[in-house]
């Protein structure tokens, strides 16, 4: 896929329109050129860099988030719907990963699901209750984390939730988590996730 420099330009802009989260070493990749022609084209094009253009993204589709601070979620919340759906982009750095392997230590990928069932609870307080996840591939330095969580079910103040974590396309991991928005019921709570 060589192209012209105007024609590369113009593929770049239709890219990221439709896959806004991809970083300047994917862009790369795709064009077949060197990470700092991609940076070059951005500037040229003021396209803003990945953080930025996460945080443009987020500021169209988020609702407030009750149950915790935005800053507490784990990763770059770019979506969230109370008590429907919420997405982060959690971008690998070296302080996720174990130095010997370079794989990503088990709590980072919990803790970003987690946190977003937690996010997109309409409750002033929300704690999990249980999860049931399985991890499929270990992730490593430098991948980029796509998290979902979609609340399926709302039974008896027990929210159970749909989790899915992808990068490069594939499944990393997936499961449910069952979160309750007032902590003292889960003396209550039931392995079935009915109270």
């Amino acid at each position: 896929m060589d192209l012209r420099k105007s024609e590369r330009r113009l593929a770049l802009v239709r890219y990221l329109a439709e896959n806004p989260f991809a970083t300047d070493e994917q862009l790369a990749e795709r064009f077949h050129v060197s990470v700092a022609t991609i940076r070059l084209d951005r500037a040229g094009l003021y396209i803003p860099e990945l953080r930025e253009r996460i945080r443009q993204v987020a500021a169209d589709r988020l609702d407030a988030v009750r149950a915790l601070e935005q800053q507490e979620v784990v990763g770059d919340l770019v979506e969230l719907k109370l008590n429907r759906y919420a997405v982060s982009v959690l971008r690998v750095r070296p302080s996720h990963v174990f130095a010997r392997t370079g794989i990503v230590r088990g709590h980072f990928l919990f803790a970003q699901v987690n946190s977003l069932a937690t996010a997109v609870m309409d409750a002033d307080v929300a704690v999990t209750a249980k999860s049931q996840l399985r991890f499929y591939r270990p992730v490593k330095l430098g991948e980029t984390l796509h998290a979902r969580i979609d609340l399926i079910a709302n039974r008896s103040g027990v929210a159970k939730c749909r989790v899915l974590t992808e990068s490069h396309g594939e499944v990393v991991l997936n499961g449910f988590i069952w979160v309750v928005a007032d902590p003292s019921v889960l003396h209550a709570f039931s392995d079935d996730g009915v109270m």
